[in-house]
């Protein structure tokens, strides 16, 4: 007969976690033997090939691992921050190279109101310059044209001259004067004459002389600075000085203005003037602000006051044809 037993399941349950759940049933072979007075006969049964399951130690069941295990807490060497300092290197030359170009912008804008202003000061110099041009300045005309001038003594008379022209042979001056002032020294066959400034004495010769146009002139040999003279014509309220030798007093500044220019009148065309002139004054220049001749002066209105008359530089300089 075989029998099938359950097998034994410890309540910790270890033997069915070890085998599945459950015990292959033991078995065994042979008939019991029934004999009398001998009582109940041991059946003979098959040895398990494993003991029984309450002799074995239970297996030691180790716990799984947890669901969650937080990893310990490592002390990481630090990383050096290269990402925020370069983000922040950045974000400071962004904003130096928008203040640079904000600056540069605003010097733009200044330079061009600079230049702006500029251009106005200077058309306002170039006004004053124009201005300034036409400025009368008796004392720069003076010290341009004294060097120039000369009383000149032609016998018992004195009167002025004055260097001009440039074709003069090299190492000689032409002069011009009146010739009322040279007339009787020359009418006597004389042609010597001295030029006087100062301490300064020069020998001069009288050359050649118009009567009817009232001119001499004279030669010098050493050279003397010789004056420009103007090729305009003269304009009324036109400011000029006039140099001489008044009375024998050499180196005579006087100032005035042209009154008029009168082409027609009968000894030809004269300059009037304003400025005062006495005896000794004839045949020296009537100058005008550009340091230029424009007349000599001849003569003075008798018993009237600021009349003087001139001879246009321009009747001198085609009479001699020096200039």
């Amino acid at each position: 007969m075989t029998t099938t037993y359950d097998p034994f399941i410890p309540a910790d349950g270890t033997d069915q976690y070890q085998y599945g759940g459950r015990r292959r049933a033991e078995e065994w072979t042979g008939e019991p033997s029934w004999q009398s007075g001998t009582g109940y006969q041991q059946p003979q049964y098959q040895e398990p090939q494993y003991p029984p399951a309450w002799q074995q130690e239970p297996e030691p069941r180790w716990p799984g691992p947890p669901e969650s295990v937080a990893e310990p807490e490592r002390s990481r060497p630090a990383r050096p921050r290269v990402k925020p300092l370069a983000a922040g290197l950045v974000g400071v030359l962004v904003a130096v190279a928008g203040w640079q170009a904000y600056r540069i912008e605003s010097m733009n804008s200044d330079n061009a109101s600079l230049h702006s202003v500029l251009a106005a000061e200077q058309d306002r110099t170039d006004r004053l310059e124009k201005e300034l041009a036409g400025v009368f300045d008796p004392e720069a005309v003076s010290s341009k044209v004294l060097p120039s001038v000369f009383r000149v003594r032609a016998g018992d008379f004195t009167g002025t001259a004055f260097s001009v022209g440039t074709k003069a042979q090299g190492g000689q001056s032409n002069l011009f004067t009146n010739y009322h002032v040279v007339a009787e020294l020359y009418t006597d066959g004389g042609r010597a004459v001295t030029l006087e400034r100062g301490n300064t004495k020069i020998k001069a010769t009288i050359v050649k002389v118009s009567k009817g146009k009232d001119l001499a002139l004279l030669r010098a040999d050493q050279e003397i600075p010789a004056l420009a003279t103007a090729t305009a014509q003269v304009r009324p309220g036109q400011q000029v000085v006039v140099v001489g030798a008044p009375l024998g007093l050499d180196d005579t500044v006087t100032t005035g203005v042209i009154s008029a220019y009168r082409p027609s009148d009968p000894d030809g065309p004269t300059i009037q003037f304003d400025a005062p002139i006495n005896p000794g004054n004839s045949g020296g220049p009537v100058v005008n602000s550009s340091n230029q001749v424009v007349g000599l002066a001849t003569a003075k209105a008798k018993d009237a006051e600021g009349i003087g008359l001139a001879i246009p530089i321009k009747t001198a300089c085609t009479t001699f044809a020096v200039c």
